[in-house]
C-alpha cells in the first residue's frame, strides 16, 4: 500500500508532501461510512396496504472513520517551525517518529507543530474532476488486463464528488465544501487522529502501528 501521510497542523500549500509531513508505510487502510437518519415505522401501514411501512427523514449525517496500519520506519523529515522560518531537516529513527506522532496526538490545534489535521493517503485515478480521461492513459489495455495504474494520476482519497456547484455528480449540490482532487498535493482528510498505537519490538527497528482518522471540521 505506502504512500500514506499526516500532515501538521502547520502544513501550507506550498509545502507539498515534502514539508511538514510525516509519511507511513501503510500495509492496510481501512475506510468506514456511517450513516445517521432518522426513521421510525408508520402506524397502521399495513392495514390498507398490506405491506408496512418505515419513514426516514435524510437530514445529511454522517460519520466518516479511516484506520490505518503498517509499520514505521527512519525517515527524514523537514518541518518550519514559524511561517517566515527556513526548514530544518533531520533523519529520525522509527522510534523517533512513532514518538513525534504520539506527542501530536496527545497535544491539541493550538500546538500547530505538534498536532496532525490531515490525512493522505494516495490512489490512483483515471478520472479527472471534470470526467476527463486523464491522458497517457491506455484505458482498452487497462480495462482488458487490469493493468496500468502507473500510468495514472496519484490523488487523495477524500469524499468529495466530481463537479463544480449543481454540475455533474454535484447537481443538487449549490454550495459544496470540497473538490474532487486532480493532483497529488490537493487536500486529501481533515480532521483528527482519534487512536494512535504502537509496537516497540527488541527483535526490529521497525515499530507497528496502527491508527484511527476521523474526518471534522477543527476548531482552532
Amino acid at each position: 500500500m505506502g504512500r500514506v501521510y499526516l500532515k501538521l497542523q502547520r502544513h501550507s500549500s506550498v509545502d507539498g508532501l515534502n514539508t511538514n509531513v510525516i509519511e507511513l508505510m501503510a500495509t492496510q487502510v481501512s475506510i468506514s461510512v456511517s450513516k445517521t437518519i432518522p426513521s421510525f415505522e408508520v402506524p397502521l401501514s399495513g392495514v390498507a396496504t398490506g405491506e408496512s411501512i418505515t419513514a426516514a427523514l435524510d437530514l445529511g449525517m454522517a460519520s466518516k472513520t479511516i484506520s490505518v496500519s503498517g509499520v514505521i520506519l527512519d525517515q527524514t523529515i523537514t518541518k518550519n517551525h514559524t511561517d517566515n522560518n527556513d526548514p530544518i531537516t533531520r533523519i529520525f529513527t522509527a522510534h523517533e517518529v512513532a514518538q513525534l506522532i504520539a506527542s501530536g496526538v496527545d497535544s491539541t490545534g493550538f500546538a500547530k507543530n505538534q498536532a496532525f489535521n490531515e490525512l493522505v493517503i494516495l490512489i490512483p485515478s483515471f478520472v479527472d474532476s471534470d470526467y476527463v480521461q486523464r491522458t497517457g492513459v491506455n484505458t482498452s489495455a487497462t480495462i482488458v488486463a487490469s493493468d496500468g495504474r502507473d500510468e495514472g494520476t496519484l490523488i487523495p482519497f477524500n469524499f468529495a464528488s466530481r463537479g463544480e456547484n449543481n454540475t455533474l455528480d454535484n447537481v443538487g449540490v449549490p454550495s459544496k465544501i470540497s473538490s474532487f482532487p486532480n493532483s497529488q498535493t490537493d487536500t486529501g482528510l481533515t480532521g483528527f487522529i482519534r487512536s494512535f498505537s504502537c509496537d516497540i519490538s527488541a527483535e526490529t527497528f521497525e515499530l507497528a502501528f496502527s491508527l484511527e482518522f476521523e474526518t471534522a471540521i477543527l476548531a482552532p
